[in-house]
């Protein structure tokens, strides 16, 4: 299981190396599936994103925002915090996407339009009787201008203003583990840039954890916990590290 951000690419910018390791992967007869724990984009577009990096990962993407839709009950009314994933999330479980007024579920993930006004109307919501559902924890992720506010950010903003305990959707959270299991099988590898969402996603499947050095965590911060299995610059050089030809 490949995480995307910090692995694959690091903002708009591919990493090098990163598409060639993909396809000797498949030349090894891995079984891929891409998990990430961004919810801003559709699963489409994720597709579409891998694919101008020169990867084919048609119906191979799990998102957070795919997780979260798994705690959503048909016609349910959803106030989304976020981006357009998580509006797909939310109608493919046959609820209703809604801007204001009562809603049922609460849904917070990146949104970069996020302002005092959206938190108060997710508080509000909160208060209402609403469930608060984050897609992730993540307090940051990597771009090309360094380290931005991650969708984590934004979910504790919204639970210490409505004084709300979440329910977490992505890595490394049961919702996700449950969406991924089965593609997989018993045995496999997470290979992410972050200890406490790709290891322990990698400790709650009972895999071996790979970390890469081109994302979130560099090699000034080792050692780290849940300590990896593998551990590599990158991509590509994980690939030579495993032998995998």
């Amino acid at each position: 299981m490949l995480d995307l951000d910090g692995v694959i690419w690091v903002g708009g910018t591919a990493i090098p190396g990163a598409a060639e390791a993909v396809e000797r992967l498949r030349q090894a007869d891995a079984n891929l599936v891409f998990v990430t724990n961004m919810s801003a984009l559709t699963v489409a577009d994720q597709e579409a994103k891998l694919a101008a990096c020169g990867i084919d990962a048609t119906g191979l993407v799990v998102t957070s925002a795919t997780a979260a839709g798994q705690l959503i009950s048909p016609g349910e009314r959803v106030l989304v915090v976020g981006g357009p994933g998580i509006d797909e999330a939310v109608e493919l479980a046959d609820a209703v996407v809604c801007s204001s007024g009562p809603a049922d579920a609460v849904v917070v993930g990146i949104d970069r339009g996020f302002n005092y006004d959206t938190l108060g109307r997710a508080m509000r919501a909160v208060r209402g009787g609403a469930r608060l559902i984050g897609t992730n924890h993540d307090p940051s992720y990597p771009t090309e201008r360094g380290l931005e506010p991650g969708g984590g950010s934004l979910l504790a903003a919204v639970a210490t203003a409505a004084e709300a305990v979440p329910i977490m959707a992505g890595k490394p959270n049961q919702p996700i583990v449950d969406c991924v299991r089965s593609r997989i099988g018993n045995t496999g590898v997470v290979v992410g840039d972050r200890p406490d969402s790709d290891g322990r996603f990698a400790q709650a499947l009972e895999y071996e954890f790979a970390l890469v050095l081109s994302g979130v965590t560099g090699a000034d911060d080792l050692p780290v916990s849940p300590e990896p299995q593998y551990c590599a610059p990158d991509l590509a050089a994980l690939v030579d590290q495993m032998g995998l030809e």
